[in-house]
């Protein structure tokens, strides 16, 4: 028998915990640990409230979940109330699936002013994660500055633009929705150190501020390049700068007519956080201009008026004790996916906060194979069993898979 331990029931997650029952079937126990008492990591706190299509991907991972190969052990802090070292002595592989939930650092003066906010946290903050639940930003500004040019930048935007009406069907939670009710927005500026041709924004959630009731986005055409250089673009580029070139061309108005804008300012990097009074107040921006694909300062500056701030800016996977972590790249050191002997990892934690929730599958089997070769049939450990008992010693407060289902029915029956 072998004995799989799994940390962190995300995507990845239990992509590989889908590989592991493939390949190995009856003959293998694979426990899922998760800090969470509750499971699936970025499909529960990570993606937008209003893409119900991308959460339902959770129901492929009940499947593997209710399996008898398969255990969901949440409410346990690995690294912290069960070691690295105690898991690797009870079980055949250890697998870090732990993604990606620190926000990477602005590292520009004012950044710890109050209203500045990391994409994590406020993303967290509408989404219910219990280490933001009780976040309190303040949307009675006019000015909001997002910075960033992927989809959680656009995620962040679109939430802060949409109608009350708008989130029929989502499921943001209440305090959230509470706060976006009495928000005073009227501008939202999305802010990108590099040009229209390097965003990292997929067409179909640009195309979403297209469709905002109350809400424009607004692109000065003077930062779009010649159509003819489009053509060198990879397809789903070339859409988003389509986009773009339509936003361009629908928005002579300040406002298009609606009573909330989405302006795009690119070749822009904010360079310090202004505060008055102890309150955010604005966002000095340095001009930018490309050099081989690097945006490189230009030296003119401006100002943006600013009353809250979300730096979209990317994420980094958070250490745990006894295992080596690269603090530059914000992630385990491996060699495809092998970090030393029995321990592993897997998706954002092995490769960085990039590709989209299905690039983990090919991640998960491809850790599987390596695992199968270094383990063979397994080595005797005592896998769940030992596990178990250590639990008990500890009187940890273990939330199973059972568990979590109550749980949900308790929130469906609130909503």
């Amino acid at each position: 028998m072998r004995h799989i331990a799994i940390v962190g029931s995300g995507p990845a997650g239990y992509y590989t915990a889908e590989a592991a029952v493939k390949k190995w079937g009856d003959d293998a126990r694979i426990d899922i640990f998760d800090k969470l008492p509750v499971p699936f990591g970025l499909i529960r706190t990570g993606v937008a409230p209003d893409h119900q299509s991308i959460k339902a991907v959770a129901r492929r991972y009940e499947k593997t979940a209710i399996g008898q190969s398969v255990r969901f052990i949440g409410n346990v802090d690995v690294g912290g109330s069960v070691s690295i070292e105690e898991l690797g002595s009870l079980y055949d592989a250890v697998i870090l699936a732990t993604g990606a939930p620190q926000d990477r650092p602005l590292e520009i003066p004012g950044a710890r002013t109050g209203n500045v906010f990391g994409s994590a946290a406020f993303v967290g903050w509408y989404n219910g994660h219990p280490e933001f639940a009780g976040m309190d930003p303040v949307l009675s500004g006019k000015h909001a500055v997002v910075i960033g040019m992927g989809n959680v930048a656009l995620d962040v935007a679109r939430i802060l633009a949409k109608t009350e009406g708008e989130f029929a069907g989502s499921d943001i939670v209440a305090h959230a929705l509470e706060a976006l009710r009495g928000s005073a927005i009227e501008k939202i500026t999305i802010l990108g150190r590099r040009g229209p041709h390097q965003i990292m924004m997929t067409p179909k959630e640009l195309g979403e501020l297209g469709t905002l009731d109350r809400a424009a986005p607004q692109v000065d055409p003077a930062d779009l390049p010649p159509v003819a250089d489009d053509a060198v673009l990879e397809p789903g580029v070339r859409k988003s700068v389509t986009l773009l070139r339509e936003f361009a061309a629908l928005s002579p108005s300040p406002r298009a007519g609606k009573a909330l804008s989405i302006n795009f300012d690119f070749f822009a990097s904010p360079t310090l956080i202004e505060q008055e009074g102890g309150n955010l107040s604005g966002l000095v921006v340095e001009r930018t201009e490309l050099k081989d694909g690097r945006a490189v300062g230009s030296g003119e500056t401006y100002r943006i008026p600013a009353d809250l701030l979300i730096s979209c800016i990317g994420y980094r996977t958070s250490p745990i004790a006894g295992v080596p972590f690269d603090e530059r790249a914000g992630r385990f050191p491996n060699e495809e996916g092998r970090i030393a002997p029995a321990l592993y990892c897997v998706g954002w934690a092995k490769r960085g906060p990039s590709g989209t929730i299905g690039t983990n599958r090919p991640d998960g089997y491809a850790v599987i194979e390596k695992v199968a070769e270094d383990i063979g049939e397994g080595a005797g450990k005592r896998g769940r069993e030992g596990f178990d008992e250590l639990a008990q010693k500890r009187a940890l407060d273990v939330v199973t898979f059972r568990d979590w289902q109550r749980i949900e029915e308790a929130e469906i029956a609130a909503a």
